[in-house]
């Protein structure tokens, strides 16, 4: 099995903060970091550092030599990852105390994905393969009709939730993996201890991975349901916790892991994720993983 992640490479940066900001507040930081990152590139280089032959397909600009070098730099094959005329994307991520993070992402160079450049790229991959994707790129419903043509697995984490999502047509996802926003958005509830069995019903034949930070993990397909745990960690920076997540819980199914090995083996690296600040630099080995 090969897998393929079409996803984004954004230049992250990282300012420390004592709270989020409000609405007309200006706040001093404490730091800043500009570093690598994105939903792509954070699950590539995941899946890379547990040890996964991952190819990146994805698009930078002229500004994005720091993109490339950190996916060649941990292992990822970047013979998809192309230049084109526009700058790369780009995050604003406020880190506070706590912690926790908030986002504003630029899509810039993530956007500019043609038909005949998705063709191109899945024409070297064949049924069996699995294809990753997030929602930080364009022609995402394009993407998922023509991989599962060609019989594809795809697994999706629909983030950040839009209505592009909702041009997808969700049936065709093999692995689905939302967290507790995402899965109300999506399930169209507002009690969270509901999303797992809206989903269920709506997608009966996809694997669904509802994350649930600090309090873990559901996953459902068929009559299965598990509860994976999070370990219990003092956490610094949660930015890329649920790439890292992602990442090794198709490390494990590329290694042919039963479905409960795969969710451990997930929430043992996540919970190393966030006890380091950064985003992809973040992101444990699996040696790392395997100590632990």
């Amino acid at each position: 099995m090969k897998v393929l992640n079409m996803g984004s490479c954004n230049i992250d940066y990282i300012y420390e903060v004592d709270h989020m900001v409000k609405p007309g507040e200006t706040q001093s930081v404490s730091s800043l970091q500009v570093v690598s990152g994105g939903k792509g590139l954070n699950q590539s280089i995941a899946l890379a550092k547990a040890g996964v032959n991952v190819y990146h397909a994805g698009l930078i600009g002229a500004d994005g030599g720091i993109l490339k070098e950190a996916l060649t730099s941990h292992g990822a094959n970047c013979e998809y990852l192309k230049e084109v005329d526009e700058k790369s994307g780009h995050a604003i991520i406020q880190i506070d105390r706590r912690g926790e993070n908030c986002i504003l992402v630029y899509p810039g160079a993530n956007h500019c994905f043609t038909e005949a450049k998705v063709d191109e790229i899945l024409s070297d991959f064949n049924e069996g393969d699995l294809l990753l994707l997030q929602n930080e790129i364009n022609l995402m419903d394009y993407i998922v009709k023509s991989a599962h043509e060609r019989g594809l697995k795809i697994a999706l984490n629909p983030a950040p939730f839009n209505d592009k999502v909702k041009a997808i047509d969700l049936s065709l996802i093999d692995y689905l993996v939302v967290n507790e926003i995402e899965g109300c958005d999506l399930a169209n509830e507002e009690d969270e201890s509901k999303v797992i069995d809206t989903l269920k019903s709506m997608y009966p034949q996809t694997h669904i991975l509802l994350t649930l930070g600090s309090k873990g993990c559901l996953y459902t397909q068929g009559e299965m349901v598990i509860k994976q745990e999070a370990y219990k960690v003092e956490a610094v920076d949660t930015t890329a916790a649920g790439d890292t997540f992602i990442g090794y819980f198709i490390a494990g199914l590329v290694e042919g892991y039963e479905i409960k090995e795969c969710l451990e083996l997930a929430a043992r690296a996540s919970s190393i994720t966030v006890t380091r600040k950064g985003s992809s630099s973040s992101i444990p080995t699996i040696e790392e993983v395997r100590q632990l």
